[in-house]
This record gives C-alpha cells, sequence and structure tokens, in this order.
C-alpha cells in the first residue's frame, strides 16, 4: 500500500524503522524483532542506509525480502550520498521491479569524520532527489524533517526553506527526526504549516534503553534530552532495566500526548530490537489510546 493511502485511512498507524545488518547473526536478530512486532500491524517498516551509502544494496535486498516474504509494507530509504545518477536509477529500477511503492529520499550522511560532497554527477540536496523521483518515477515519496534544526542548517529559518524546497519538489508525507520534547515538535509543526506545507507528518521517537548509547544519537543529529529526563536517567544509568522501563514510561506518555493532539501515527527507530517498541505499541492499542479523551460529562457510557 502507498504511504498517502494507508496514512489517510488507517489509525492507529504505527511505523518502525530498521538498519541492515552487518552480519548473519545481525539477520536473525532482525528478523526475530521483525516477528515479534509484526502482531502489532505495523502500517509500514523502513530500512535505513549506512553512512556513505555503504549499505545500498544491503537495504534493497532487505527491503524486497521483507514485503514479498513476510507481506509487510516497506519504505525503503534512498541518498543522495555515493552514487551519480544512473546508479541511482538503477537502484529505483530495482526497487520497482521488486514491487516496492514508497521510498524515503534524503540526503544521506557522509562516513564517520567526512564532510558531505555530492558525488560527480550526483545530486547534492535531498530536494533534488525527490524532484527527480517525481519526475520518473511513481513512488510515494517521503522525506525528512527536524523539529530541533538539522545539525548542519545555519538557522531555523534555513532548515525550513529547505524543507518548503522538498515539498514543492513532490515529497508525498514526511517523517521527523527523533526528539524528546513534545513542546519542540509541537512549536516546529506549526511553524511548518505557515510556510504552507500541508503534508501529513510522522513524529520519530526512540525509546531510550541505553543512557550512554542516546547521548551519542542526540550529539550526532541535533536533538536534545530535557533537563528532567537527563536527570532521571543519569540516576539510573548503573541500572540497564531501570533504564529501560524509564525510557518505555517516557516514550509511551510522548506518544499518548502526540496521538491525542493530532498526530496521524508514530514511527518508532527501533534499533532493531523489539521489547521496548512492543510494550509502548502494545499498550497504546489497548487503551485505544489514538482517540481523543471525551468528557465522560456529556458523553453516554456505553457497555460493550
Amino acid at each position: 500500500m502507498r504511504i498517502t493511502e494507508a496514512l489517510a485511512t488507517q489509525r492507529p498507524f504505527f511505523s518502525f524503522e530498521f538498519f541492515p545488518p552487518k552480519d548473519d547473526t545481525g539477520s536473525r536478530q532482525l528478523f526475530e524483532t521483525i516477528a515479534a512486532l509484526q502482531p502489532l500491524r505495523p502500517a509500514f517498516v523502513s530500512i535505513t542506509y549506512g553512512a556513505g551509502g555503504s549499505t545500498r544494496a544491503r537495504t534493497v535486498a532487505l527491503a524486497k525480502q521483507i514485503q514479498q516474504e513476510i507481506g509487510l509494507t516497506v519504505v525503503a530509504h534512498v541518498t543522495c550520498v555515493g552514487a551519480d545518477r544512473s546508479e541511482l536509477r538503477a537502484l529505483f529500477d530495482d526497487l520497482a521491479r521488486g514491487g516496492i511503492e514508497n521510498v524515503l529520499a534524503l540526503r544521506g550522511d557522509p562516513p564517520a569524520g567526512a564532510s558531505f560532497e555530492a558525488p560527480a554527477g550526483g545530486f547534492a540536496y535531498a530536494s533534488e532527489l525527490i524532484a527527480m523521483l517525481r519526475r520518473n518515477y511513481d513512488f510515494c515519496i517521503g522525506a525528512a524533517c527536524y523539529p530541533e534544526k538539522h545539525p548542519e542548517a545555519a538557522t531555523f529559518e534555513d532548515d525550513l526553506r529547505n524543507l518548503k524546497l522538498k515539498a514543492d519538489a513532490g515529497a508525498d508525507f514526511l517523517v521527523s527526526q527523533l526528539f524528546f520534547d513534545n513542546r519542540r515538535f509541537f512549536e516546529f509543526e506549526g511553524r511548518v504549516r505557515t510556510m504552507g506545507i500541508d503534508l501529513p507528518m510522522l513524529p520519530g521517537l526512540m525509546p531510550i534503553t541505553n543512557f550512554g548509547q542516546i547521548r551519542r544519537f542526540v550529539a550526532m543529529c541535533g536533538a536534545s534530552i530535557p533537563p528532567k529526563l537527563s536527570v532521571e536517567m543519569e540516576t539510573r544509568k548503573d541500572d540497564v532495566k531501570a533504564v529501560e522501563d524509564l525510557g518505555v514510561a517516557y516514550a509511551s506518555m510522548q506518544a499518548l500526548s502526540l496521538l491525542q493532539a493530532g498526530a496521524p501515527g508514530i514511527h518508532f527507530y527501533t534499533l532493531n530490537r523489539s521489547p521496548a517498541t512492543r510494550a509502548i505499541v502494545s499498550s497504546l492499542l489497548a487503551a485505544s489510546a489514538w482517540r481523543p479523551a471525551f468528557d465522560i460529562a456529556t458523553t453516554p457510557l456505553t457497555i460493550r
């Protein structure tokens, strides 16, 4: 199913992001994770690229295998990094032949320690990649957005202008970078709508299961951890289970607030692990928590 069709018809809307494993052990873990999360009926799963486009072939192979053999709708990440136009066309042709209807078009990250440079004969910006996809293919195209600004953008205004370029180039929906303060997301969403961008926007959440790990992630992507959450995590840093319990509880509250405020769904960055995401989504489904709270004084209670 195309993601725009799912967004128009499916509630609750949950999606999960995975990365291509490096070896057979990682592959077994990934498919165990997918099996554990499949009963939650995700609207889609996405498969990332490694930095520098290092896992391009594995991303395509996994995307096709998951969609064809498991039957889940897949969004394949495609990036500008490390490929010229002809290589990208070959990649897109391969995805289309494999029945992949949805892609997330990104500039992509360079290898660690390097600065991004547009490949010879390639693209420098995600908006250019999106425009090429829109002209030549029938994919449903997603694009990334950054509630706390892309780390390389000079200003928030510059980042919003870049997002407008992606929307005008033909993006169909948006997926946000991870964040831990819903106020920042709501403020960002308001500014996006003021720019005239009316695409569906999925907030992205990453349940904290390892405090040291999440600190490294936020340093790379430009997100921040609210001071109170940071203090609570710091006091538990030597107790892995306590950190994970707090991370699950916090992400559950984030998701509940976002859904009840009208977010169309939640995109979970799973790190190829299932327990935290499964606990959060299961609790939301059990409570029908995507539905706005009703006023019990005016709404009759029906026992079914």
